[in-house]
């Protein structure tokens, strides 16, 4: 993996930014100001990950997010000027890993490229981690690899993650805040839209499978069922 992070945004002074705190931190840091050069240089260049706005001249960051996922897994950061939720839920369903509002404090911005990063590093180092299974469903750690009865089920890195908590913890309940803390690796209050969209995907793409991801109202999510 190349050891640079892009920033795709067309406002300097949000570029300048990121810049100065990534960099304090030891990242390289390259921009793009345009949505059509940024999407060529994520395709050429292979980023370790990418801070993209939403509102892009040439091609918003929403068809580049699109784009991107038809061919590549770099984690990617989604920024937005506006608070509307329909935002944030279409970035992630795109495949983004994660969102901020601007303005956005940068320590935040920071405390997440870090998280990614860190989780990112991790799982590429190969475990000797038994495979879980409950009922129908089985996860190999170590391959990344899901399945339910007979058919394989291609998840992203933060849906896997989600998963295999749940499924190591049967029957246990986890408030969307500890599953921020744990999976994401922060604990920024008020982004637990990000956890509802991800247990949507994961419910949308293990059909058919046995344990069940239930909903406990007013608290948060448990996996339940043998």
């Amino acid at each position: 993996m190349n050891d640079f992070i892009l920033i795709i945004d067309d406002e300097q002074r949000i570029i300048d930014l990121a810049r100065m705190y990534l960099e304090k931190e030891g990242y390289t840091v390259r921009s793009a100001n345009d949505g059509a050069l940024g999407y060529r240089q994520i395709l050429d260049t292979a980023p370790a990950l990418v801070i993209l706005d939403l509102m892009l001249p040439g091609m918003d960051g929403l068809e580049i997010c699109r784009k991107v996922r038809a061919v590549s897994e770099v984690p990617i950061i989604m920024l937005t000027a506006r608070s509307d939720d329909i935002d944030k839920i279409v970035g992630l369903e795109l495949g983004a890993d994660d969102y901020l509002t601007k303005p956005f404090n940068p320590r935040e911005l920071l405390a997440r490229v870090k998280a990614i990063l860190r989780r990112l590093n991790r799982d590429s180092v190969p475990t000797a981690e038994a495979a879980v299974t409950v009922g129908n469903l089985t996860i190999h750690p170590e391959r990344r690899l899901v399945e339910v009865g007979d058919r394989s089920v291609d998840l992203r890195m933060k849906e896997f993650d989600l998963l295999l908590l749940l499924a190591r913890n049967i029957g246990k309940v986890f408030t969307r805040e500890h599953l921020l803390e744990v999976v994401w690796g922060y604990d920024f209050a008020g982004e637990t839209r990000t956890v509802d969209v991800h247990i949507a995907h994961l419910r949308h793409k293990l059909k058919g499978m046995t344990p069940t991801i239930e909903t406990v109202w007013g608290y948060g999510y448990k996996l339940e069922g043998r």
